[in-house]
């Protein structure tokens, strides 16, 4: 093995404060840029977002890592970044102010099986991927739904119109009973 082009693979070509707050620059523009593009890139990632995520990691490393390539660069940038990001989570569950700043409110994309255009074409969303959402969670018929609302963590949430909600084991029971209360008893 040639260990000649290893030269210091622990030592830090930048100082490590340098380091730190390189990468809490980045991680805070990250949020806010994700914050200002909206839910819709949590909701449904298509190919060119898929390209966008690979590529954004490609392009904030340097801003993160410098011209530091050692082995302890990497690890205390990735270091920084999962600590950082566990207290943000954190501080967000204690204080509901910055989760609804961090996560943004529910949008409500349908009511009452009409599709709200302003709230769906202001998320860049499509009504196709939209319905496609609905039918992956047993939707066949858009005026089925009494709601439908897309949540801050990007996933979609349904209510169903009374009529079109499956019948419970509680209802089924009561149909029973009243079919035995009809019936003549010998």
């Amino acid at each position: 093995m040639d260990f000649t082009h290893w030269s210091h693979p622990f030592a830090f070509d930048i100082p490590l404060l340098e380091k730190v707050l390189r990468t809490l620059v980045v991680y805070a523009a990250i949020v806010i840029l994700l914050r200002v593009m909206g839910k819709r890139n949590l909701a449904q990632v298509n190919t060119f977002d898929l390209v966008v995520i690979f590529l954004l990691s490609n392009v904030v490393q340097n801003a993160i890592i410098g011209p530091d390539n050692s082995l302890s660069g990497g690890i205390v940038g990735a270091v920084v970044l999962i600590v950082v990001n566990n207290l943000v989570v954190r501080l967000a569950a204690r204080h509901d102010r910055l989760s609804r700043w961090l996560d943004g409110e529910p949008t409500e994309l349908v009511h009452d099986g009409v599709f709200d255009d302003t709230a769906v074409s202001g998320l860049g969303l499509r009504e196709a991927d939209v319905m496609a959402s609905l039918r992956h969670q047993g939707v066949s018929d858009l005026h089925d739904v009494h709601t439908a609302t897309l949540d801050p963590n990007g996933a979609i949430t349904v209510s169903l119109e009374p009529s079109a909600q499956p019948a419970t084991k509680a209802d089924i029971d009561a149909i029973m009973r009243r079919l035995d209360q009809l019936q003549p008893h010998a």
